[in-house]
C-alpha cells in the first residue's frame, strides 16, 4: 500500500527534453526528478525559457519527452488524456466569442461526446462553483478578462479533473484581480480536491497557491530547490499577514537569484508588517 501511495499523483523521474532544429540541439528540461502527491498543490517556479511551460506540455500529452518517465496516478500522459483524469487552463481563456459563457463551458463536454442534459447539468454546477452565476447568457466581449478566466477554469472543472494542470493562468490580469482569484481557486481546489500543479513567475502566487515549489534553474531547467509550505489547504488572504509568508518568499527569490542548488531554510517568525502596506 505505502508504495502505491508513492506512485499516485504526478511522478516525473529524470525527465529529460531536447529539441533539434536546423541541425542545431536546445535541451529544454534536463534530468528533472519531482513529485507531486495526491491532492497536493504543487508550482513551478523559474526565470522564462527554464522550461515550466514545457514540463506541463509533457504531462498535457502535448509534446514528448527525450527520456524519462512521466505518470499521473501511474497511467502516462497518453492515457491520463484518454481517461480524462487531467484538465489543463493556459494563459489564454480561449473563449469562443460566438458562443455564450455557459455554451462555452460546455464545450470541453461536448467535445468529448457528453450527452445535452448531462453537460448542462456539469456547466451549470461549474459556473457556480467560479462565482459566475447568472453570467450564463453573455458573451465574452461582454465580460472581464477575470471573469473569462474563471470561466475557462468552469470550463476545465466540467470534466471532474482529478490533476489540475495550469500554467500562468492569472498572468495576464492586473494583481489586485490576480490575488483575488487565486485565493477563489483555492475554495475550488478544497471543494474539487484535484491535485493541482501551477506554473507561474510571481514568487506570491506560489506561495499563495503550493504546498510545494519547485524552483527551476535558467535553461537547461533543472529543478535546483523544492520548498514546503505549512500553510495547509485552507487560506485565507490573511495569508500574507503570517510571517512565515514573507519568510518563504525570501526564501524562494534566494532560489532563483543564485540558479543552482539551494538549501531550504527555517522558517521562523518575523516581525508582522505593518498593516497600512496591506490596505487597499
Amino acid at each position: 500500500m505505502a508504495d502505491r501511495r508513492h506512485r499516485e499523483g504526478i511522478v516525473v523521474r529524470g525527465l529529460t527534453m531536447t529539441y533539434e532544429r536546423r541541425g542545431i540541439t536546445t535541451t529544454a528540461v534536463a534530468d528533472c526528478d519531482l513529485v507531486v502527491p495526491k491532492g497536493s498543490w504543487a508550482s513551478l517556479l523559474g526565470p522564462s525559457g527554464c522550461g515550466k511551460s514545457t514540463l506541463l506540455k509533457i504531462l498535457a500529452d502535448i509534446v514528448k519527452p527525450t527520456s524519462g518517465l512521466v505518470t499521473m496516478d501511474e497511467l502516462t500522459p497518453a492515457e491520463a488524456r484518454a481517461a480524462r483524469i487531467f484538465a489543463l487552463v493556459s494563459q489564454q481563456s480561449t473563449m469562443l466569442p460566438w458562443r455564450r459563457l455557459a455554451e462555452n463551458v460546455e464545450l470541453g463536454l461536448e467535445l468529448a461526446g457528453i450527452p445535452k442534459r448531462e453537460r448542462r447539468a456539469r456547466a451549470r454546477e461549474a459556473i457556480e462553483l467560479v462565482g459566475l452565476s447568472g453570467f450564463e447568457k453573455a458573451y465574452p466581449h461582454e465580460l472581464s478578462g477575470g471573469m473569462r478566466q474563471r470561466a475557462a477554469i468552469a470550463r476545465a472543472l466540467t470534466l471532474r479533473p482529478k490533476f489540475l494542470l495550469m500554467d500562468e493562468p492569472f498572468g495576464a490580469l492586473d494583481e489586485i484581480t490576480r490575488e483575488r482569484l487565486n485565493f477563489e481557486l483555492i475554495q475550488i481546489l478544497e471543494e474539487s480536491g484535484a491535485t493541482l500543479l501551477l506554473v507561474t513567475h510571481s514568487v506570491s502566487e506560489a506561495v499563495i497557491l503550493s504546498d510545494q515549489v519547485a524552483v527551476m534553474s535558467p535553461r537547461p531547467g533543472r529543478i535546483v530547490h523544492l520548498a514546503s509550505l505549512p500553510f495547509g489547504h485552507h487560506r485565507t488572504p490573511a495569508l500574507r499577514d503570517d510571517p512565515r509568508f514573507a519568510a518563504a518568499e525570501r526564501e524562494l527569490r534566494r532560489a532563483l537569484g543564485n540558479g543552482h542548488e539551494v538549501p531550504p531554510v527555517r522558517i521562523a517568525p518575523e516581525p508582522e508588517p505593518d498593516p497600512a502596506l496591506l490596505a487597499g
